[in-house]
């Protein structure tokens, strides 16, 4: 019996070991990462003093904000499809430094940044998951998309840091059997800073349904004591997370502005309204499997054979239905750019096309048959829950994007760190392969960037 004691205690300590080696390991990639990245974009700031990518469109809103400052005028002129938190917080910035705008502006997207890494590393320490914010954050500095919306002016990254870190204390809030007068400030500001979020960034809105249904299964498992006081701190950490957005929705009429609401915007170019749309889901469920593939492809070497048979089969089929509609899921971005290059060549972007999507739906079924073989210990893990649900619903939500506006892959940067959440949960080990995809993507993200430079 004691020897049976004593091998228990043995595999427990081993496995605090292996967590603690695992955390420490991700951190200090986490902080080279971090450096590397604020490294490239202050020079970039300081070396490309122009206009690249999205910004000739953003500066015109980060200029109206900073002049003219917040009100009913200048949220009714608004003019970019993105809500008005991050051009506000770009203005913020502008007022504050009080030099070139452009720069100003760019620098205070990067101190973004610097205040998610920070955010991240001060909450992380005081949470039972640790190694999984971490884990999350790096996978948000090496996503493809990430130094563009480090160094130019994307709402992307104070959107990340509303989402990212309202997310932490949420559900750090939520997890607590018993709200204590902290612990409940730490659900209102949780809640309040997913509210900003989705008003910098709308498709954040994601985050309310998986709350709230995050919150349901929270609830049935406290006792019968608990519960009533319990749900209504929840209720109230909602409602704070509601009111920015519902003071938008009254302003807009919608959540979308004006202007993007009419097609005025963008000279009757591009609108975004609300309305049914049964093939957008599809397209970012196609590249939510993109960018999750090279974070979790080592799930495809866990099959069993019966599974491998059925996971080719549902590969096989999804991916000539992909190519039958290839100009549905050719979305601007990187894929789209790579399938093109390979067009040069004679059925070149038919068959990369193809081999891509059926490694990425052979990948996500892998993905998903690890999840439900790890059900028991996924469940334990409270952020990677939320993170499978914020991922469900940001598809969902998709069918009602109404209007002509694509589905830019750099959206995807929007659900990065909830990916990186669910593929540390279910691989937490950082291999050698694992570490070669993460450097492979975070020298892509240098290259897009840098791209500008060169007029590309």
């Amino acid at each position: 019996m004691q020897a049976n004691s004593n091998k228990i205690h043995s595999i427990g300590s081993d496995a605090l070991a292996e967590e603690e080696l695992l955390s420490g390991k991700t951190a200090r990639l986490v902080i080279l990462v971090f450096a590397l990245n604020m490294v490239s974009a202050a020079l970039f700031i300081y070396l490309i003093n122009r206009p690249v990518y999205d910004e000739p469109y953003n500066i015109f809103d980060v200029h109206k904000y900073a002049t003219q400052g917040l009100s009913l005028e200048t949220l009714l002129s608004h003019r970019n499809p993105p809500g008005p938190a991050g051009f506000l917080w770009m203005a913020a910035g502008v007022r504050l430094l009080r030099g070139e705008e452009l720069r100003d502006a760019r620098i205070t997207i990067l101190v973004s940044w610097i205040l998610l890494a920070a955010g991240i590393t001060i909450g992380a320490r005081h949470s039972r998951f640790r190694e999984y914010w971490y884990g999350a954050l790096l996978v948000t500095m090496v996503f493809p998309h990430a130094m563009e919306a480090t160094a130019t002016l994307l709402t992307e990254a104070p959107s990340l840091l509303f989402a990212v870190l309202g997310a932490l204390s949420w559900t750090e809030f939520v997890s607590r059997p018993k709200a204590s007068n902290g612990v409940l400030v730490l659900g209102m500001i949780g809640g309040l800073s997913m509210g900003l979020a989705v008003t910098s960034r709308q498709y954040y809105l994601a985050l309310l349904p998986a709350a709230a249904l995050f919150a349901l299964r929270q609830w049935r498992t406290l006792p019968i004591e608990e519960k009533t006081r319990w749900a209504g701190s929840v209720i109230l950490s909602l409602a704070f997370a509601a009111i920015p957005i519902l003071l938008l929705v009254f302003v807009w009429k919608g959540i979308s502005s004006p202007g993007m609401a009419t097609g005025t915007s963008y000279h009757h170019m591009w609108k975004a309204t609300i309305g049914l749309n049964l093939s957008r889901p599809i397209i970012v469920a196609f590249y939510t499997g993109v960018y999750i593939l090279p974070l979790t492809f080592a799930a495809m070497f866990r099959l069993r054979a019966s599974q491998r048979r059925g996971a080719l089969l549902v590969a096989l089929l999804g991916g000539t239905g992909i190519v039958y509609c290839n100009s549905l899921f050719l979305q601007p971005g990187p894929l789209n750019s790579f399938i093109r290059f390979a067009s040069r060549l004679p059925f070149g972007a038919t068959t990369i096309l193809f081999a891509i999507a059926v490694i990425v739906i052979y990948n996500a079924a892998s993905f998903c048959i690890l999840l439900w073989e790890q059900r028991q210990t996924f469940s334990s893990c409270d952020p990677a829950v939320f993170a499978f649900l914020v991922m469900v619903f940001f598809v969902a939500e998709q069918i009602g994007v109404g209007g002509n506006l694509p589905f830019y892959d750099r959206y995807m940067m929007q659900l990065a760190p909830f990916l990186g959440l669910l593929a540390i949960a279910a691989l937490p080990r950082l291999t050698t392969a694992r570490l070669l995809a993460l450097s492979s993507l975070t020298v892509l993200s240098h290259i897009m960037l840098w791209r500008f430079a060169f007029r590309v």
